[in-house]
């Protein structure tokens, strides 16, 4: 796992690539298709709306503040990915609310071999969060790429047949509605299980 993180970048590195891949009219990744550098541009002005507008509750705010074992979080992601320009804002602001917590990225399309270990229903689906021992190393748990109702959303409509581009569409429309709030609840629980502390969040 070192290694990948000897090239992870922090979130800011993550954004200025991000943005200086776009001012030269690309994005992350192999596929520099003009589609592609579309999402990443729209991707790029939802990543800035959530940044603004994204608010910790106190409730997920105080089960980061219990966390007691220091983490890395390693994030894979890529500036054209929808959903991980909805989530990663989001994971952002957690892991801000703990000293405890270091976030660092990296890209998925560069590192298949990472990202074939953490697959999602088979899928090299993104963001995926690892969440490491910050000294060992040991992988405590893993998250992504999407809020659990999200991925069932997503799951049926490609069950039914429904394109990748069209549920995608529906997925960002869920997303607009959700607000942040399933991803917050979801983290409240994974931060009490990673964290070293087994506070009952649910209560």
């Amino acid at each position: 796992m070192k290694k990948y993180l000897d090239k992870a970048m922090t979130f800011a590195e993550y954004e200025k690539l991000i943005d200086d891949l776009l001012e030269e009219g690309k994005t992350t990744g192999l596929n520099q298709s003009a589609a592609m550098v579309g999402y990443g541009k729209l991707n790029r002005q939802r990543m800035h709306r959530l940044a603004k507008t994204v608010q910790v509750d106190e409730r997920t705010r105080a089960a980061a503040k219990r966390v007691t074992r220091p983490m890395i979080w390693l994030v894979l992601t890529e500036g054209w990915c929808g959903d991980a320009a909805q989530n990663v804002p989001v994971i952002e602001k957690i892991a801000a609310e703990s000293d405890k917590i270091k976030t660092l990225y990296i890209l998925r399309d560069e590192n298949l071999d990472l990202m074939d270990r953490f697959l999602t229903n088979g899928k090299r689906s993104i963001p995926k969060l690892i969440a490491l021992d910050a000294e060992t190393l040991e992988v405590h748990g893993s998250w992504g790429a999407r809020p659990a109702e999200a991925q069932k959303i997503f799951d049926d409509m490609r069950s039914k047949g429904v394109g990748s581009a069209a549920a995608h569409e529906e997925l960002q429309r869920w997303y607009n509605n959700d607000k942040s709030e399933s991803i917050l609840r979801e983290f409240d629980g994974m931060l009490a299980e990673w964290g070293g502390n087994r506070v009952d969040v649910a209560a």
